[in-house]
């Protein structure tokens, strides 16, 4: 597995929304999730390019839907290999407090 730690770069720095927590991601995950998020940066950019051009309300709208399917996509993605790895080896050790971390999670993406 490679470190595919992006970012600053400065160490020791968090994201001040993030647990602090990291995880080491196979290079097959890391490419897979990085190709999804290019693919809605890219789909972004493109409303953008809509408003600028004057795009109609209802091109726009359905532009958007589109992102927030594929981000949809992207957390499902995540979010069930996140249970396979994270989870799964964390109840194994006997850290059974990743359950309410995950259920807090999930509460927090169903809102």
């Amino acid at each position: 597995m490679s470190d595919h730690s992006g970012g600053s770069g400065k160490s020791g720095e968090t994201c001040p929304c993030c647990s602090g927590k990291k995880k080491k991601r196979s290079d097959k995950e890391y490419k897979d999730l990085m190709n999804r998020l290019k693919r809605i940066e890219g789909q972004v950019r493109g409303v953008e390019g809509m408003l600028e051009n004057d795009a109609y309300c209802t091109d726009i709208l359905i532009q958007v839907s589109a992102i927030s399917s594929a981000l949809n996509s992207f957390n499902k993605v995540l979010l069930a290999e996140h249970m396979r790895s994270c989870v799964a080896d964390n109840i194994r050790e006997g850290n059974d407090e990743v359950i309410d971390e995950l259920v807090c999670t999930l509460q927090k993406l169903m809102k």
